[in-house]
């Protein structure tokens, strides 16, 4: 009875560890997995900004984002790659401005030209201090 207690423990462990080892490959910042392309250039309680420099050929790592926005400096051509490996193409024009929900994908620029985005990640908004 206390061997099969022990190898059931250990089977759990097991699960826990493998559950938890496959998540953050899942989930990555992209300033971590990206740092030779992306820059954190502001972070408070309410938001983060990265600078992103994409050259031509260039890919960025799996990575998620909360809910953020997309400042497109430069024109490009970018390929985006979700988790199930859909992949889809686009071709931001300068100045294009999009609004995107929580997303884990990989990028890859396709274009001729760097990429520079600029990504603002909203944070939730810090709770209101009861009145006294």
């Amino acid at each position: 009875m206390k061997k099969l207690t022990h190898l059931f423990i250990a089977v759990v462990a097991t699960m826990l560890v493998v559950a938890f080892a496959a998540r953050p490959a899942m989930a990555q910042d992209a300033a971590k997995v990206a740092a030779d392309v992306c820059k954190v250039i502001l972070e408070n309680d309410r938001v983060r900004v990265l600078d992103f420099w994409v050259k031509p050929g260039q890919k960025v790592a799996m990575h998620s984002h909360p809910a953020h926005i997309t400042y497109f400096i430069t024109a490009g051509k970018m390929k985006t790659t979700l988790p199930d490996g859909k992949a889809t193409e686009g071709e931001p024009k300068a100045g294009d401005v999009r609004w995107s929900d929580p997303v884990t994908h990989a990028n890859e620029n396709i274009g001729a030209a760097e990429s520079h985005v600029i990504v603002v990640e909203l944070k939730e908004a810090p709770k209101e201090e009861p009145k006294k």
